[in-house]
């Protein structure tokens, strides 16, 4: 089985480099072809692998040393188990979607074979990642897909907006990378090792050990160190801002990055590392406000958004902070759960807002849209199952899981969880008034793309070019194909996913490969009260998260379908607060003026003060200007006349017997 774990990676990685390399020779169809035989073979094996799993055989262990010193070894090694298998499974499966669904999207684009080594190469990175069995490799595929994430964000290279997306999201990410890195050194440092079995081993030992710098409990240091890099990678607030601009790559990454690559990383990390996590109700406590915090304040933008991919971004950022809700809730199988439903769900949201965008010549503003509904029946129906599993209603994925998540939190003794709670609670009206928003405001209603065309044809009839060469406006049109079949794929796990509950959450899914400390009871509690998948429906339609979710979808088909013209009136009411959902509470002006501002000021005063002052006029002028002065001074003395030279050595004679009577 060793040759078979390996070759999941490595088959991803076969096709980046064919694709990557000798592009021009395949052509577009042998790069497509190439990509996607990689993605399949990887998906093939992994379902292998996974049957295997539940047989009951697992796998830890080195398969290469990449160095040693003082008894630290770095190696590339695979850990295979549950946990491992679900993210194998998850990944692979989303990661072919795209890859078939991008033939259609990228058809006219001149970097088509570059994008499908790129997202090849994405997939790569993130199965290293969640493969691995020790720290080293981890970094390694954390920041590959930091690495590869960039060059995605940025395909459209020409345009400045990508540019300043990708250069970013790479900045945050390395503010996130940095405390990650801190956290890994001081296991290296107190551990002794790097492997996660032996690191997990010595978990106690180290719960008693105090850092020495800050006087931290070293695991509370360690695990707070570790998180903050999953904040970076899975856009926690405050180093959420990168998510909504890295829609500025083409919209299949941004499928593959906010449905199951990068931004799940995060998640699954510290599910990986609950039995360090579990050790700590401060670190916890910290996780589950900073999780709370980003599901209702990144759901709260959602609602004024126009764009369509952007509405879908921010939605990202709520059921992230769901997720990390639950793993501050100790409740780590949940939010596995929840990644892998948001998974199916926000994949179809993407790839249907793509097909959505094909259809109106990449055009993404929904205030130009409206009406699409019978010209694109199959990308409606699958954006209308997505939508209702990301509202959370029953009995479509996103029910089971989301409702697990807030009970759990319900249920968790941690400080902080009872605003987590509320916070949960509030964010699922607004979950489900933006995610039926955009479907009404997208598919229903006014036909509002003709007036949109009329105007553009008037008043820009010399740039109404997109990306892709597309001219002029014309009658929108259901996708082909190759776009609606993994629309159609992805729509039936987005359906039936959740009903894997019982199994994943309530029979020993993960194994051992999740740690629970027996003073956290939330899941034991929830197991207690669950009573399969039909019970846990009927009881839904009862409690408050469900009704709360059926307000929010009213309340959009109230203001985008009875009565379209109130939003616009709501706005102008709300004065202020429009505004600050509008400029996203600030956070982009504040990094813009403090750290990017701070960045520039310090820039010129070292250009100004160290490049032109002690640089250029000191070092360099300043030398050339004491050359000068000291070649002025001998020039008086070197003037060429006999007489001058004959008074100089008399006078040094003079000088000289002057000094030689004062000294006798």
């Amino acid at each position: 089985m060793k040759t078979l774990y390996f070759l999941v990676p490595l088959a991803p990685l076969a096709g980046a480099i064919l694709a990557g390399f000798f592009g021009k020779i395949l052509g577009r169809t042998g790069s497509h072809v190439v990509t996607i035989l990689g993605v399949a073979i990887s998906f093939a094996l992994s379902v292998l692998i996974y049957q295997d799993v539940q047989a009951g055989h697992l796998f830890n262990g080195a398969v290469y040393t990449w160095m040693e010193s003082g008894g630290l070894k770095l190696q590339v090694g695979f850990l295979i188990d549950p946990l491992t298998v679900t993210m194998m499974l998850v990944v692979n499966f989303v990661s072919l979607m795209v890859h078939i669904y991008t033939i259609g999207y990228m058809a006219e684009d001149p970097g088509y074979q570059r994008f499908f080594s790129y997202i090849s190469l994405f997939t790569f990175s993130m199965l290293m990642l969640v493969m691995s069995n020790n720290f080293v490799q981890l970094f390694f595929g954390w920041e590959a897909v930091g690495l590869v994430s960039y060059l995605l964000i940025g395909f459209w290279y020409t345009r400045p907006t990508a540019i300043y997306a990708n250069l970013k999201a790479f900045l945050v990410n390395r503010v996130g990378d940095f405390g990650f890195l801190l956290g890994i050194g001081l296991i290296a440092a107190y551990a002794g090792s790097l492997d996660y079995a032996e690191v997990f081993a010595k978990r106690n030992e180290l719960a008693t050990i105090t850092e020495a710098v800050t006087g931290w409990p070293l695991i509370t240091a360690v695990c707070i160190c570790l998180f903050i890099g999953a904040m970076g990678k899975s856009a926690q607030f405050p180093l959420h801002v990168w998510l909504p601009d890295s829609m500025e790559g083409p919209t299949p990454i941004s499928a593959l990055i906010h449905a199951a690559t990068m931004v799940t990383a995060g998640i699954f990390m510290v599910s990986r590392m609950s039995p360090l996590f579990e050790l700590s109700d401060t670190a916890l406590s910290f996780v589950i406000v900073i999780g709370a915090i980003t599901t209702l304040f990144m759901a709260l933008i959602a609602i004024v958004q126009t764009d369509i991919k952007r509405v879908v971004a921010y939605s990202t950022l709520s059921q992230l902070g769901y997720m990390t809700m639950a793993l501050g809730a100790s409740a780590y199988s949940v939010a596995i759960f929840h990644l892998m439903t948001h998974a199916f769900f926000k994949a179809v949201l993407f790839l249907g807002a793509g097909s959505v965008i094909i259809a109106m010549h990449h055009e993404q503003d929904m205030r130009k849209m409206g009406g699409l509904r019978k010209y694109m029946p199959i990308t409606y129906l699958t954006m209308f199952i997505a939508a209702i599993a990301n509202a959370g209603l029953p009995p479509f994925a996103g029910f089971f899981s989301k409702d697990s998540i807030i009970e759990a939190v319900h249920l968790a003794q941690v400080p902080g969880a009872g605003f987590a709670y509320f916070c949960a609670l509030a964010a699922v009206f607004v979950g489900g008034l933006y995610s039926f928003r955009l479907i009404f405001f997208t598919f229903h209603g006014k036909e509002r793309f003709r007036e949109a065309a009329h105007d553009a044809h008037g008043h820009d009839a010399h740039h109404h070019n997109d990306e892709h060469g597309h001219h002029g406006a014309a009658e929108p049109h259901e996708s082909p194909k190759v776009v609606t079949v993994p629309l159609i794929l992805l729509s039936i796990p987005a359906i039936a996913s959740g009903w894997l509950i019982g199994t994943m959450l309530y029979g020993n899914w993960f194994g051992t490969a999740i740690t629970i400390a027996e003073v956290h009871k939330g899941m034991a509690t929830m197991a207690h009260e669950f009573h399969g998948v039909f019970g846990m429906m009927t009881h839904g339609v009862t409690t408050l998260p469900f009704w709360l979710a059926i307000s929010g979808a009213a309340t959009a088909w109230f203001l985008y379908v009875v009565r379209p013209d109130l939003p616009a009136v709501i706005k102008a009411r709300s004065g202020f607060l429009a505004t600050i959902l509008e400029q996203k509470y600030g956070f982009d002006r504040f990094n813009d003026w403090f750290f990017a501002g701070g960045a520039r000021a310090v820039g010129r005063g070292l250009w100004k003060g160290g490049d032109q002052v002690l640089i250029d006029g000191v070092m360099v002028n300043g030398s050339a200007s004491v050359v000068g002065w000291i070649s002025g001074l001998v020039r008086l003395f070197q003037t060429g006349r006999i007489y001058q030279y004959a008074f100089g050595m008399i006078f040094g004679v003079f000088a000289l017997l002057t000094l030689w009577f004062n000294r006798v």
